[in-house]
């Protein structure tokens, strides 16, 4: 494993503070991603599926109607007491995750992997009580081993419908919140960071959300579990071209990837993330603690 120190040139203008997701390219350009990522890798059965699964998330979310937000005075008052505009934790989610689900598990199901053919109709079989009660688990961030094999289904499907709300949205009814380290549109960790391309985010570091696919911006040489900018340095694996990283913090003892499009244009926090999964090894034999899931991840199989 080799370890660089980080170097940061603070960016001559204010940054976006936010970016929302792109509702027509986001899941289309991760299965593509997966794709690619999957050829001659040791893991490729499985990044191919996701892959898939992921294609399956963008026809999802490109056949939704729009979703109904929080009202107005709901909205404001999240806004009044610095709180994230679609809670996940507290405001429910969309009832309609429940048939983007049973479409996802329509559409892979059949070329699945019979563990994951097993997974579908075990959700398909599911009352909504069942699923809901998935849900919950899920977005309390308490997953249960016993259901490990069916929450990254229930979780794509989740993230098909609030990356939906979130897209809806306008970046001006977000805000910083006093934990920088959680999504400021719907409360949830993020899955890795991204050091971004492009003429007015150049060089600008975003978290990236687990759920809902925003991003916020973020100040890079920072720990972006507990801000501190002492005992931060990154990794990668020796002999890779440095476009995905993990950042470690020796104060909490945490780390998040941070993936870069200037090595890769092409990269994806999501599925490089996956592809990485050596990355995770090293730094967790050295003593460093993962703090964000990636929630494709939870008792995943090949499909």
């Amino acid at each position: 494993m080799q370890t660089q120190p980080i170097d940061f040139q603070p960016p001559a203008e204010e940054a976006a503070a936010f970016l929302l997701p792109v509702k027509t390219s986001l899941f289309a350009d991760r299965a593509d991603r997966f794709a690619a990522l999957a050829a001659g890798h040791s893991l490729g059965d499985w990044l191919g599926f996701l892959g898939k699964l992921t294609r399956a998330q963008h026809d999802a979310l490109q056949a939704l109607p729009e979703l109904p937000l929080p009202d107005a005075a709901t909205l404001a008052q999240a806004h009044s007491h610095g709180m994230p505009p679609l809670n996940a934790s507290s405001l429910g989610h969309p009832a309609c995750w429940r048939d983007v689900l049973r479409q996802l598990a329509a559409t892979l199901g059949p070329d699945a992997s019979d563990a994951a053919r097993d997974s579908f109709a075990t959700l398909a079989a599911a009352d909504d009580a069942h699923l809901e009660n998935l849900a919950d688990m899920l977005l309390a961030g308490a997953p249960e081993a016993d259901h490990g094999a069916v929450l990254p289904f229930v979780a794509a499907a989740l993230q098909v419908v609030f990356t939906a709300q979130a897209s809806q949205l306008a970046a001006s009814q977000l805000q910083t919140l006093d934990a920088h380290g959680v999504c400021p549109c719907c409360g949830s960790l993020p899955v890795a960071s991204v050091v971004r391309l492009g003429a007015a985010i150049n060089n600008l570091r975003y978290l990236h959300c687990s759920l809902c696919n925003t991003e916020w911006n973020v100040p890079r040489a920072v720990c972006t579990a507990c801000d501190t900018d002492k005992g931060v340095a990154l990794h990668e694996v020796a002999g890779s071209n440095g476009a995905v990283r993990a950042e470690t913090c020796d104060s909490c003892k945490s780390y998040l990837k941070i993936v870069y499009q200037e090595k890769d244009p092409n990269v994806d926090p999501v599925a490089d993330d996956l592809a990485t999964l050596a990355l995770d090894l090293l730094v967790d034999e050295a003593g460093y603690q993962r703090s964000g899931p990636n929630l494709l991840l939870i008792g995943a199989h090949s499909g």
